[in-house]
């Protein structure tokens, strides 16, 4: 399998499953989902990750897939959404201008303690690392049954939870 270092140039039917080994190839495979995303984002991540979601690509791609829809969906899962606050997160200033748009909700501690990360787009795209405190994981941009997987079990947690209300406090 070839290594992404780049977004790769997909279509949208595409299958190619890349195994990933860097945060480089991993932010450049969330902002290739992101571009080919046509109505809904789900994102399970520790701490907003700053090396993948602060980061301007992220953000610029993230702010087309929006304004370009009127229906678009961000929903995003975070452990520690205070540390996130503290860090002054570009992605979170974005959420409080587009906040019909962008969620974030607080995983619950009694819901138990999650080690992986993911980004899911159209139900279909999928980015996972089975361990959020490394860069090793794999995409593929056309996996219905995998990513609708983690999709339900992120679906249930999102239920499960409330939104962050420091969060909300923040007016988001």
């Amino acid at each position: 399998m070839e290594v992404m270092s780049q977004p790769a140039k997909t279509t949208k039917a595409s299958s190619q499953r890349q195994i990933l080994s860097s945060q480089a190839e991993i932010k450049a495979a969330v902002i290739q989902a992101t571009l080919n995303a046509d109505k809904a984002l789900a994102i399970l991540t520790p701490d907003l990750e700053p090396a993948v979601y602060d980061q301007e690509e992220f953000l610029e791609a993230l702010k087309r897939f929006i304004l370009a829809r009127g229906f678009a969906r961000v929903r995003v899962l975070i452990t520690q959404p205070s540390r996130t606050l503290k860090s002054g997160n570009n992605f979170v200033s974005m959420a409080r201008r587009l906040n019909t748009y962008i969620e974030f909700r607080n995983l619950r501690p009694e819901l138990g303690e999650r080690q992986d990360a993911f980004f899911i787009a159209d139900e279909k795209a999928i980015i996972y690392r089975s361990r959020s405190d490394r860069w090793e994981g794999m995409s593929d941009p056309c996996e219905p049954a995998v990513a609708r997987y983690y999709l339900d079990g992120f679906d249930e947690l999102w239920h499960a939870c409330a939104t962050e209300p420091e969060l909300r406090h923040s007016q988001l």
